[in-house]
């Protein structure tokens, strides 16, 4: 069977994806809120899922809130090396925030183990440390969320945003609930769906947007 193919450039197939995913939307009745469209139609570029057009949840004026953060400097912290190295750095380099992802740190390893806890959650107890606003990039561990809630919840840490979108069936949605219902600043995929490529692309759409 011959296949058709769009003769198309590397550099328009972004721009061509974006007017797709636009159309589409247009098809299925979705009006997107302006603040919020860029980083849903990211979010669906990463996945070819229409379904972040409904699920993502944006707390009160986050995205105002999440450029400024990023304009004065936030440190970004990642769950995982995949969230990592899908962040656009030459984006990140603009305004000079610093990403870090201590997954692999001996020190994480060491307190998991004491602790009895996974790396995810020792993680968020040393991003607690940093002393700039911290971003937080979430797209594979609930236990990251839950720690992350558990500290805010006992006043001693606040993060500047959370980017709640872990994949996965144990605790995940719960997670994600519980982050929402802390009132903190976030962006959060309810239900099941998410992951590393998801809450970077929301990251990278938010950079784009300064």
């Amino acid at each position: 069977m011959k296949v058709q193919l769009d003769n198309i450039t590397p550099s328009e197939i972004e721009k061509r994806s974006m007017e797709i995913i636009s159309q589409e939307l247009f098809n299925l009745g979705i009006s997107l809120n302006k603040e919020h469209a860029p980083v849903i139609k990211r979010a669906i570029h990463a996945s070819a899922d229409f379904d972040y057009a409904k699920n993502l949840y944006f707390s009160d004026k986050v995205v105002p809130k999440a450029l400024k953060l990023l304009k004065d400097g936030a440190c970004i912290v990642t769950d995982t090396k995949m969230a990592l190295s899908g962040i656009n750095k030459k984006a990140l380099s603009r305004y000079g925030n610093t990403i870090y992802n201590f997954i692999d740190d001996e020190d994480i390893k060491t307190s998991a183990i004491q602790n009895n806890t996974t790396r995810s959650s020792a993680c968020i107890d040393k991003a607690a440390l940093i002393k700039k606003p911290v971003i937080f990039v979430i797209g594979n561990a609930p236990t990251a969320l839950i720690r992350i809630y558990e500290l805010y919840n006992e006043n001693i840490f606040k993060p500047g945003l959370v980017i709640g979108v872990p994949v996965g069936f144990v605790n995940v949605v719960q997670a994600k609930e519980l982050i929402i219902n802390t009132g903190m600043p976030c962006i959060v995929a309810r239900g099941r769906k998410g992951g590393s490529n998801i809450a970077a692309a929301i990251c990278n759409a938010l950079l784009y947007m300064l």
